[in-house]
């Protein structure tokens, strides 16, 4: 069951998880929370598209919001992959529901928006959003940094330059963070950190094939990224979506999931920064 909280005069800013083209729960939840647009703030932890009902819909909506001031939003897999295929690099799988993006009208203003995004964001000076977590092995400013070099190529003014990157973006290699890696090997692998990442071992080696939730058995050598110690931990809370297996859970105080599991047919969630309330609607499109 949603959380009702009353409406006031408070400023509230709320991160909302993996929205996935799910736009009736979005607005579902937009209603439970009584967000104001003229007044709150909502911040997006990635994957707005894909596999939900209505893509298009979603991304028109949270593109206004956040033109209008009223919302930011990390870039998630998902919507890497869009990039990918509307440039062209990349084929539509018909699972993705992201056609109605493609063959919009507007679909060159929307993904020129969407490469514009960034891949990490903070919230206030406390805490730190990425799609996927941050790797043990990084701090908060480290990961800001790093994400500054994807993000760079992304919005280049170049098409080729953004072409090329998309085109090695996809690949598990390099696996493992060294401040060497220089090139698409060094941006691929930051992607993955930010954007794919659930396990790791113990020096931040990443796992790609588990997706399942906690209590299922793991590769062995791995755990999920936030049981190691953790340099950004120190300094930040952490808020990531991307795996829906974990629906939300508050690993710690400092460690907060926010996806839901919404295109599973489980719920969206908000979760309000000020009062660390969470707030959670069933998808009604089920």
């Amino acid at each position: 069951m949603a959380q009702h909280s009353v409406r006031s005069d408070i400023r509230y800013n709320y991160v909302i998880g993996d929205v996935q083209g799910c736009f009736e729960a979005l607005k579902t939840l937009l209603k439970d929370i009584q967000f104001d647009a003229d007044q709150d703030f909502i911040w997006f932890a990635g994957d707005l598209v894909a596999r939900g009902e209505n893509s298009i819909g979603a991304l028109r909506f949270i593109k206004k919001l956040c033109e209008r001031g009223a919302a930011a939003t990390v870039l998630g897999n998902h919507d890497l992959n869009l990039l990918a295929v509307a440039r062209g690099i990349k084929k539509s799988k018909e699972k993705d529901n992201i056609d109605d993006v493609i063959h919009a009208l507007e679909s060159d203003d929307l993904i020129d928006w969407l490469r514009k995004q960034p891949l990490c964001l903070f919230p206030n000076e406390n805490t730190i959003l990425t799609h996927a977590g941050i790797p043990c092995v990084w701090d908060a400013e480290q990961v800001a940094a790093l994400a500054k070099e994807v993000e760079a190529v992304l919005a280049d003014d170049d098409f080729d330059v953004l072409d090329q990157f998309l085109t090695e973006m996809y690949g598990s290699e390099p696996d493992l963070w060294s401040n060497d890696l220089q090139g698409n090997s060094r941006l691929r692998c930051i992607t993955n950190y930010l954007t794919r990442m659930r396990l790791t071992d113990k020096y931040g080696r990443l796992e790609f094939s588990f997706k399942d939730a906690l209590d299922e058995p793991m590769p062995k050598g791995f755990q999920p990224w936030f049981e190691y110690p953790s340099l950004a931990v120190k300094t930040h809370q952490i808020i990531f979506g991307h795996w829906a297996a974990l629906q939300g859970k508050t690993i710690t105080t400092q460690i907060q999931n926010v996806d839901g599991g919404c295109v599973w047919e489980h719920q969206l969630i908000a979760y309000r920064l000020e009062d660390q309330q969470l707030f959670k609607v069933d998808n009604p499109v089920f």
